[in-house]
């Protein structure tokens, strides 16, 4: 009984030890700033947003401005899933993964055709008022 209560309290000794090492090293790596540096940041395809003034960066060491486009995009039903195109119908903007048989069957036949839409914001909206 004396061994299981020695292995006991060695193995939770070592595990604390390793924690203790795992935190300090996260938190030191975190304050080195090689979290979220423009060299290791990962790039997203994502649709960059508007940002008011209001929601602003604190530190615009690292901001950059992105001009604001117009983009037209276009929805479209494509083996069955619904596709957001740029306004080059080459480019594919998002896959979203609904499929066309969400749709009421008139709606269908206009997704096949596809549907234009000034904003990304429209496409949601459109997309929320039939999978909702």
């Amino acid at each position: 009984m004396k061994k299981y209560r020695i292995c006991l309290f060695l193995f939770l000794g070592v595990s604390l030890v390793c924690v203790l090492i795992a935190f300090f090293v996260r938190r030191n790596w975190e304050n080195s700033g090689a979290v979220d540096t423009p060299e290791t940041a990962i790039e997203r395809d994502t649709v960059p947003e508007t940002v008011t003034e209001d929601q602003m960066a604190a530190n615009n060491d690292h901001v950059q401005a992105v001009a604001e486009s117009r983009e037209i995009y276009y929805l479209v039903a494509e083996d069955g899933i619904l596709l957001v195109f740029l306004k080059d119908r080459k480019t594919i903007c998002l896959y979203t993964h609904v499929p066309l048989m969400d749709f009421p069957p008139d709606e269908r036949a206009r997704l096949r055709e596809g549907l234009w839409f000034s904003s990304m914001a429209e496409v949601f909206n459109y997309l929320e008022s039939y999978t909702s």
